[in-house]
């Protein structure tokens, strides 16, 4: 008998989504390793803004405002990554509307055995983007994405990368995917396993106040482009680095 897999699994999901919880317990049957449901921060029943979130300065330097249930998934995350490190484990960390690959556990076997090849891994991503491959290990190829696939249903890291997530979580305003790729920011290499071995069920986001944004254009970029200027000049911790 091989030995148990040395990591913590983390489904991130609201205590409402009955129908969500259903469906990932049935998932979850394809595996033989534990895990456990990680209660979401619910957004839209906050009562207040959190001490992380400065509106005025999120709306001048990103051009746009978090919506209540984008802040409540980016602390739900945060939540993840404070469990990582008290846990001292490699950890995997799910959003509620994962499908796991029929190979999924021997994937994540050779993922673990191959330590020395990652510190911080995506194992899904919503778009399609070209990749560079690192190295290949039994099958798995760990690459590295050459542009921002999206998303946060599935990835995997280590302490140490938990670690320096919650440093750099001090303020949030982004969405929690985008800030897993803003490498100027955090300054960590995000790779990626292909094929991806998690996809979604695509089924209705939970964060139901998140729509597509439009993208900023004209004066309003150009404004953005200043205040963002000013606070690399100004701030010792800039949100977004050169």
């Amino acid at each position: 008998m091989s030995a148990p897999l040395n990591i913590k699994i983390f489904v991130i999901s609201l205590q409402r989504s009955l129908d969500r919880r259903k469906q990932v317990e049935k998932e979850m049957q394809k595996i033989s390793l534990p895990w456990s449901f990680l209660d979401a921060i619910d957004g839209s029943a906050l009562a207040s803004r959190p001490i992380e979130y400065k509106p005025a300065k999120v709306k001048r330097l990103q051009g746009y405002e978090l919506t209540p249930n984008e802040i409540g998934c980016y602390l739900s995350h945060k939540e993840a990554w404070k469990r990582c490190v008290s846990e001292n484990a490699p950890t995997l960390v799910l959003e509620d509307d994962f499908v796991l690959a029929a190979n999924f556990e021997s994937v994540l076997g050779t993922i673990l055995e191959a330590d020395d090849c990652w510190d911080f891994l995506r194992l899904q991503g919503l778009y399609e983007v070209p990749y560079k491959t690192l190295v290949e290990k039994s099958g798995v190829a760990f690459v590295r994405n050459e542009g921002d696939a999206v998303g946060a249903t599935a990835y995997l890291l280590k302490p140490v990368i938990a670690r320096q997530l919650i440093h750099d979580s001090v303020d949030i305003y982004e969405p929690v995917d985008h800030f897993l790729e803003h490498h100027q920011k955090h300054g960590l290499e995000f790779l990626a396993i292909r094929p991806y071995p998690v996809d979604i069920t695509r089924a209705k986001s939970t964060i139901a106040d998140r729509s597509e944004r439009s993208p900023v254009k004209g004066l309003h970029k150009r404004w953005r482009s200043v205040a963002r200027a000013l606070d690399r000049v100004l701030s010792k911790d800039p949100w977004f680095p050169k």
